[in-house]
């Protein structure tokens, strides 16, 4: 993707912003036939933040080897399904805070419904808890980034 430069963040902000938008509409017929937002769980971001943890997590040995502070040898599929695991992340993170930022939308505009101050605190938690993991998802990418002999000396 991209020569080889792997995902950008031009691209997951477009990605959060059709899945948002799509979202969006879709909760605006869903309310507008008089029902109102399902619930969201703290839980739900917890577990969110840490799927980023071992994102992270899973990237560190890759980068220890690429600088050569690894002591036991690297499996090139282990990189290559790190590097999977890092995109897949990146992409997740940004379509599922496009689906919780339009539901925090249509809660700012209802905010005087019964509980729905509350719940409005869930959704920008699992909101940031998205961004959260798909900023883990780009740092891990860039982790297992490999730069040619050029590169290398260009910087």
């Amino acid at each position: 993707m991209n020569d080889g430069g792997g995902l950008r963040w031009p691209q997951l902000a477009a990605i959060g912003l059709v899945v948002g938008l799509v979202s969006w509409l879709g909760w605006r017929l869903y309310l507008n036939a008089g029902h109102l937002l399902g619930p969201a769980s703290w839980v739900s971001a917890v577990m969110i933040v840490a799927m980023a943890v071992l994102v992270i997590g899973a990237g560190l040995p890759v980068r220890r080897f690429l600088r050569g502070e690894a002591r036991k040898p690297l499996s090139p599929i282990r990189a290559a399904r790190t590097l999977v695991l890092a995109q897949a992340a990146a992409l997740t993170g940004s379509a599922v805070f496009g689906w919780y930022a339009a539901q925090v939308a249509h809660t700012l505009a209802d905010l005087d419904l019964p509980g729905y101050r509350s719940l409005l605190w869930r959704l920008l938690a699992l909101s940031v808890a998205s961004l959260v993991l798909a900023a883990a998802g780009m740092l891990t990418q860039r982790m297992c980034r490999v730069d040619g002999p050029d590169d290398r000396d260009h910087r």
